[in-house]
């Protein structure tokens, strides 16, 4: 078997099998009205099953109302379970999986003012929320945890309702469970602070609850920091504790990324951010372009994209585990997903390239393209914050009426 049939040959993830390795990688779309789901989603994952996606991840789908980040979120309750079967329906109709990834923001939650202060895994300032009033947050007890580990459960059952062949649990990128895993916001002194083992003590708790409720239907994935990509943030020996408790905990495939939010975005998108279209987007709103400067002021100077920037990190996290690993960072060609396959990765995670060109991978699969256009201009990112919803600046813009109609209305 050559190396590029590999990359388009089946691959099996707990409960489920994928038609080949490429996974769209969990990005927030913004493609929500009102914490609905809209006919923009269902048009964007269906799009990517149509061009050859195996596993679509359908993002930031928040378990609790307190957990979204910005006020349209999605937010999961009985009443959107139809709207997201609609959704499911258009992937599977056009032969794809797709998968819904769970979140909490604990204390990241950078749009929505919470009237009390925020949990996460350690109290005090809460950096994240000070332009929307959120200044402080709370250790969270016992009792949150377990009030949070039935919510994900909860949310991951709601999932199996609506016809998802997978839930993702976001522990990276600084929301919920990422607060606990890395030492940047984790301060605790109990079993569940310290050492690397005991921070992704939670976290672990978290899946396994979720793989007991729902493990026989659907995958259990976990999205994870490689590094944190700052000092005193979690390291790649760390991601490797982390790689090895939830493994242990049950999980059936980890997809490997990196940085966080607030502290070190250009190391999550291997490039610095793009300052002159995040102040058009903001262009009436001072303060979240403020938020931005300040999110981008750690950026080492002449940092520069390279592809497969993530590639030393993981490949520490791959020899440290057996279970299936999707490596994400910088894949733009059919080259790096070679690369990646030969090194032992069992597929690989794509976002950008995907906005780019949402039949990508068809286009990988008959060799009609082999290097993505995507230009890693980061233009895409800002666009989160669009009212259409996010899309490739290259492209043209998407239909803003789409975004205003809910996913299961006729």
């Amino acid at each position: 078997m050559t190396e590029q049939s590999l990359a388009f040959s089946p691959l099996t993830v707990g409960p489920i099998e994928l038609s080949n390795r490429f996974i769209k990688s969990g990005a927030n779309e913004n493609m929500y009205r009102e914490g609905y789901p809209t006919k923009a989603l269902l048009k964007h994952h269906r799009d990517l099953a149509a061009g050859g996606i195996a596993l679509t991840t359908l993002a930031y789908a928040a378990v609790a109302k307190v957990g979204r980040t910005l006020p349209d979120q999605l937010w999961l309750r009985p009443d959107v379970v139809p709207h997201l079967k609609a959704i499911t329906n258009a992937v599977h109709a056009e032969g794809g999986k797709i998968s819904l990834q769970l979140t909490h923001g604990g204390s990241f939650v950078t749009s929505i003012f919470v009237p009390h202060r925020t949990i996460s895994a350690s109290g005090g300032l809460n950096v994240a929320g000070l332009f929307h009033g959120n200044f402080f947050q709370r250790a969270m007890n016992e009792k949150d945890m377990a009030l949070v580990t039935s919510q994900f459960v909860d949310g991951a059952r709601l999932a199996r309702e609506a016809g998802f062949d997978a839930v993702e649990l976001h522990m990276g990128h600084g929301y919920l469970l990422n607060q606990f895993i890395s030492p940047l916001s984790n301060r605790r002194s109990d079993e569940y602070g310290g050492s690397a083992e005991n921070r992704v003590r939670f976290p672990a708790r978290v899946l396994r609850a979720v793989k007991e409720a729902v493990g026989s239907d659907m995958a259990v994935v976990a999205k994870i920091n490689v590094a944190d990509g700052v000092r005193r943030g979690a390291t790649a020996d760390d991601a490797v504790v982390t790689a090895q408790a939830l493994e242990a905990a049950g999980a059936d495939m980890l997809v490997l990324s990196g940085g966080r939010n607030v502290e070190s975005t250009w190391f999550m998108f291997g490039s610095p951010m793009n300052q002159e279209e995040f102040a058009k987007v903001f262009r009436h709103q001072p303060l979240q372009r403020l938020l931005m400067k300040a999110a981008a002021a750690g950026t080492p100077k002449g940092l520069q994209f390279k592809e497969m920037y993530f590639e030393e990190y993981s490949k520490k996290v791959r020899a440290g585990v057996k279970l299936p690993l999707a490596y994400l960072g910088g894949i733009k060609s059919i080259d790096n997903v070679n690369k990646a396959m030969d090194e032992g990765f069992d597929a690989v995670a794509m976002a950008r390239v995907l906005l780019h060109d949402p039949a990508l991978v068809n286009k990988f699969r008959d060799d009609s393209v082999r290097q993505s256009g995507c230009t890693s201009c980061n233009a895409c990112i800002p666009q989160i914050y669009n009212r259409a919803g996010t899309y490739c600046v290259l492209n043209p813009p998407n239909d803003p009426a789409l975004n205003e109609i809910r996913a299961g209305e006729r």
